[in-house]
């Protein structure tokens, strides 16, 4: 009796999930989605140009967070994420190579900030 109970709880669970998700708007429904994107990642790949030259690479980042005001809540004009810093630019994340913070404007000021790998 008790081997039969526990898939039909995960059954009925499940479902029950899936009839919340479909209710939900499709803004939540977009929350939902990058939150298990971050829970999971992606492993991508930041490139940053000056005209048409790679100057930085930043390789095996786990996501890109829109940043936000202590507090408020209220979505800060920049990006941030945690990478690889490509020091080589080669595209392969060598020995030596560490992983590092930055971050990137939303504004037509082009910047990257990030943090020094040594």
């Amino acid at each position: 009796m008790q081997h039969t109970l526990k898939p039909r709880l995960i059954l009925v669970s499940l479902f029950a999930s899936l009839l919340v998700l479909a209710g939900c708007t499709q803004e939540s429904q977009n929350k939902i989605g990058r939150a298990v994107q971050n829970w999971t990642g992606t492993n991508g790949i930041l490139e940053v140009y000056a005209g048409e030259k790679l100057v930085k690479r930043f390789l095996e980042i786990d996501k890109l967070t829109t940043a936000s005001g202590t507090g408020t809540g209220e979505s800060r004009p920049y990006r941030f994420g945690y990478g690889t810093l490509d020091a080589n630019l080669n595209g392969e994340a060598d020995s030596g190579e560490k992983k590092v913070y930055f971050e990137f404007s939303d504004y037509s000021t082009s910047y990257v900030f990030y943090g020094d790998p040594d």
